[in-house]
């Protein structure tokens, strides 16, 4: 049984059927039973989220529903991946985890609130995927009521964040002030010039010493 059209005035708003699916049993999207004006429930989730390789990233999700809840609404948060009839990589109430997902995945479940996160972290490439959220609950007269979102969450993982780590090793600077240089430019001017005014004095000792013989 749906909810009563006039609990739509508690919320305050009517909801887009586009966005999620009552599923007892589950049913594909596109059938018939998908839009239904008086229906009463659903959940939001963000349509879209990216994070980088290694990193972590959360989903956050909220739910509605008119149903009044047994004495103990067995509540039950279970989510997809890949396509709205995905295998399921977490069951709150099974506390199953998907192999894939082992030691990297957790459900946080706000107390007094329709509404959690799932949050997953040291992100893989073949994380990349679209994550569908399902609520199941027992109701008080109408047995166990259980809807999914439709569009689910996409999932993008970007490339890791490079990090670039330049190591200098030992280095010896050597300081050399303008007198230094001035100096050594100096030395390298005057020697051979002293040279030259050495040779040019034995040249002329040699012809007077030739003249005065002669």
């Amino acid at each position: 049984m749906l909810c009563e059209q006039g609990c739509q005035k508690v919320w305050g708003y009517r909801p887009h059927l586009s966005q999620w699916l009552k599923v007892s049993p589950l049913s594909p999207p596109g059938s018939s039973k998908e839009y239904n004006p008086n229906t009463d429930f659903g959940i939001n989730q963000p349509a879209s989220l990216s994070a980088p390789e290694g990193g972590s990233t959360c989903i956050s999700f909220s739910y509605f529903h008119c149903w009044e809840l047994a004495k103990d609404p067995r509540l039950s948060i279970a989510v997809r991946r890949r396509d709205f009839h995905g295998e399921v990589i977490y069951n709150s109430t099974q506390r199953f985890i998907h192999k894939d997902y082992k030691n990297r995945i957790s459900l946080d479940l706000r107390e007094g609130q329709n509404s959690g996160t799932l949050c997953i972290w040291n992100l893989r490439k073949e994380d990349e995927n679209r994550y569908f959220c399902r609520v199941q609950v027992e109701t008080l007269r109408d047995g166990k009521q259980v809807w999914q979102s439709i569009p689910g969450t996409k999932l993008t993982i970007t490339d890791a964040a490079q990090m670039t780590t330049i190591t200098k090793g030992p280095t010896t600077t050597v300081t050399t002030t303008t007198r230094d240089m001035n100096m050594e430019t100096m030395v390298k001017v005057a020697l051979p010039i002293a040279v030259f005014k050495t040779a040019i004095l034995g040249l002329v000792v040699y012809l007077w010493w030739k003249r005065s013989k002669g």
